[in-house]
């Protein structure tokens, strides 16, 4: 008989790299595994349940905290404590043309017809010289208590009242934010023609991150088994940028964050970082990276996860797999049935998997593809699995 493992066991046998009885599911523990507004409210009704005002993890980007019944009902291992948020002193301004300025001074603009923002312009744009970061107003309260209110109490009520494994999500990254403040052009163009100011930029954010993180672990390290960062770093189809741009003036940055993680807390080091990341992936597991996120099938290099699990799989626990680019916008419950067991055949064997889905659900999602998804992971997950034919 099969030894039954509470979430938390069952997270943590798979982290391991070791099988549990099943694998384990994750919806909604992170902003980057969780659902935005439109089809969860889809999902709730699919599901028969009353409508309640849905909590936030991105308030801007309208990423939904999934309510406690659809994580009981999708039989998911996993709760996320809440992310560090501008303090109650600051307050999102709105701006004459309907715009959102942010506390770094970023412009979010809301399309036509949708709930979410999308970015707009940086502080940045331009040209800006060094003197203009010396002189910007960063915010300067990182270890804002207000930041993280509640984020103790919610993690510390998981870890003694519950059986799930415990997430804390550091709000990133360096590169990404660096982006939004300089715009993508002109961040892109600063790495070829002018790496002295990219580096002081992500410098910079990456000193302010790193005390918000420090405040935030120094509430939740004691009672979080795994501890999210991330940093997009590649596209659909290759690399953002050359691997030895990467090498030179992103990973000793990475190890930064990772070895500031580990010296707060034991939890497992999960990073996320979309795209075509392939080529990344032995320099990933150098940095001591435990666990990667989100497995980008569509992205070259990505869709051939028994190939990965084969290179990489003894030093890495993959996490996600399950596209929403084409599968569960515009493939059948069927379907992503299918493409469920493959993932879980190519990935779950010896353990080092946990299934969610690529990023969070959108809006061209049905329910009926959310909950194919869910049921059929918990339905083909039990190990051990079966043969293969042939």
């Amino acid at each position: 008989m099969t030894m039954q493992y509470t979430p938390r066991a069952r997270v943590m046998q798979a982290l391991d790299h070791r099988e549990p009885d099943r694998v384990p599911i994750d919806f909604g523990s992170t902003y980057m595994t969780s659902i935005t507004l439109p089809p969860y409210l889809a999902l709730e009704k699919a599901l028969g349940l009353q409508p309640q005002p849905p909590e936030f993890h991105t308030p801007l980007s309208k990423v939904v905290l999934p309510r406690e019944e659809i994580l009981r009902r999708f039989r998911v291992d996993t709760r996320g404590v809440p992310r560090p948020n501008a303090p109650a002193t600051w307050r999102n301004q709105v701006q004459e043309d309907g715009t959102i300025r942010d506390e770094f001074g970023v412009i979010w603009k809301q399309p036509s017809g949708c709930d979410h923002y999308e970015f707009f312009h940086g502080p940045f744009e331009g040209h800006p010289t060094l003197s203009d970061l010396q002189t910007f107003p960063w915010p300067d309260d990182p270890d804002n208590p207000r930041r993280v209110a509640g984020a103790r109490d919610r993690a510390r009520h998981l870890y003694e009242d519950t059986e799930y494994a415990v997430i804390a999500a550091i709000p990133g990254g360096f590169v990404t934010w660096s982006q939004f403040m300089r715009g993508f052009e002109g961040w892109f163009i600063d790495l070829a023609a002018d790496p002295k100011f990219a580096m002081a930029l992500m410098d910079r954010v990456l000193d302010f991150l790193l005390a918000l993180a420090d405040t935030l672990l120094e509430e939740v390290g004691p009672y979080v088994q795994i501890v999210t960062f991330g940093d997009d770093l590649a596209i659909q189809d290759g690399l953002m940028m050359s691997m030895r741009m990467f090498r030179e003036l992103i990973k000793p940055r990475l190890r930064r964050v990772f070895d500031f993680i580990r010296s707060k807390c034991d939890a497992r080091i999960w990073f996320h970082t979309d795209g075509a990341v392939a080529p990344l992936i032995p320099d990933l597991i150098d940095l001591g990276v435990d666990i990667l996120n989100p497995i980008q099938v569509t992205a070259k290099g990505m869709d051939d996860t028994r190939y990965l699990k084969r290179e990489f799989g003894d030093d890495l626990v993959f996490w996600g797999g399950i596209d929403t680019q084409r599968l569960l916008p515009f493939g059948s419950p069927e379907e992503v049935r299918a493409d469920v067991r493959r993932r879980i055949r190519d990935l779950a064997t010896g353990g080092g998997y946990v299934l969610s889905s690529v990023h969070n659900v959108q809006g061209d999602v049905s329910p009926e593809n959310v909950v194919a998804m869910f049921d059929e992971a918990y339905a083909c997950g039990t190990y051990p699995f079966p043969a293969e034919p042939g």
